[in-house]
């Protein structure tokens, strides 16, 4: 799907919603490996951006996102608005990051 189609906004600048297919998702679940943990802590001491743990994150949304993505042009849409990321502890060390939004089908206007 085109990047330039996926929006929290709830319209698509330039484009008219022609029908709504419905909510989609994209949910990934992460853990902390044990050299991730040992890296992460270690960065702790020194303070500042932890990036082992940054870049985990990133990388969950990414995923996540590219999930619900695929679900949308399963569906037959063609653009996503009011796109959002959540996350959750499921428990120590293991997080939930999902990707929602309404997929639609958009023209030009």
């Amino acid at each position: 799907m085109d990047a330039n189609k996926v929006t929290t906004a709830l319209e698509l600048p330039g484009h008219q919603i022609v029908s709504n297919v419905g909510v989609v998702r994209g949910i990934v679940v992460r853990s902390r490996s044990i050299v991730g943990s040992f890296f992460g802590g270690l960065q702790t001491i020194f303070g500042g951006n932890i990036t082992i743990y940054s870049n985990m994150c990133e990388q969950a949304r990414k995923d996540a996102y590219k999930l619900m993505t695929v679900q949308a042009e399963k569906n037959g849409a063609n653009a996503i608005i009011a796109m959002r990321y959540d996350a959750t502890e499921i428990m120590n060390g293991v997080t939930e990051v999902i990707c929602y939004g309404t997929a639609v089908t958009v023209r030009p206007n």
